[in-house]
C-alpha cells in the first residue's frame, strides 16, 4: 500500500443517498445497485461506496458567502 493514500471507509448514515422512506418506515439507499453491486454490498467485500456523498447540510450557505 502506498504511503500517502488512505483507504476511506464510508458511512452510509452520512451519506445523502440514504434517505428515510415513511411507507416502509425505515432508511433506505436512493442508488439503483445492479445485482453484481448488491451482492458486493451484502457480502462485505467493498470497503467504501463509489456513489457516497457527503450529506452537508451548509454547502449551498458556503457557497453564498
Amino acid at each position: 500500500m502506498n504511503k500517502g493514500t488512505k483507504k476511506v471507509v464510508t458511512n452510509c448514515e452520512c451519506c445523502s443517498n440514504y434517505v428515510y422512506d415513511e411507507d416502509y418506515e425505515y432508511y433506505i439507499c436512493e442508488v439503483n445497485l445492479d445485482e453484481d453491486e448488491m451482492m458486493r454490498f451484502m457480502t462485505n467485500s467493498v470497503r467504501e461506496c463509489p456513489y457516497f456523498q457527503l450529506d452537508d447540510e451548509y454547502k449551498i450557505v458556503r457557497k453564498q458567502m
